[in-house]
């Protein structure tokens, strides 16, 4: 049975000013081939009925615009991420409030940094609720994360 550690990463910076409006971000790292984790990561989106809308990678546009920002620092092996949405929560939380629209489409991320191969993290930001949240938001978001949780858990078994 592989260890599975899950990682609190740290925060997002956000220009808002209410502090609790900054995001967690969540990750679990395995050990393992790249394509391996992420097409599990895949198969836990699509056995919720779920598709991935898409799925850019990011290693690629840092390599290709390092030279014109003047880094040559590489970053990652791979990095990944998907997006997709729920229709059930997502709804649910747009009825909670309209302004939820920010959290859609859901992202979960997958990368192995440069140097340290065979290093999988897989990851996505917390959706969070504020103070001023009405107890429907905090619902639907609570859900949200737990799905997201689920299946970020779910592609590093």
């Amino acid at each position: 049975m592989r260890r599975v550690s899950l990682l609190i990463t740290g925060f997002l910076a956000c220009a808002c000013p209410d502090p609790a409006a900054a995001q967690e971000i969540r990750s679990v790292k395995r050990q393992g081939a790249f394509d391996d984790v992420k097409f599990e990561l895949q198969n836990a989106i699509i056995k919720r009925g779920l598709v991935v809308d898409y799925n850019p990678r990011i290693s690629t546009m840092l390599d290709r615009t390092g030279p014109d920002v003047g880094s040559d620092t590489p970053i990652y092996e791979t990095a990944e991420y998907m997006t997709f949405c729920s229709a059930k929560l997502s709804r649910q939380a747009m009825e909670a409030n309209p302004l939820n629209i920010g959290f859609c489409p859901y992202v979960v991320f997958i990368y192995e940094e440069s140097g340290r191969r065979g290093q999988i993290v897989v990851g996505y930001r917390v959706p969070t609720a504020t103070a001023k949240s009405s107890k429907a938001t905090r619902a639907a978001l609570n859900a949200v994360d737990r799905m997201l949780g689920e299946i970020i858990r779910e592609a590093v078994k």
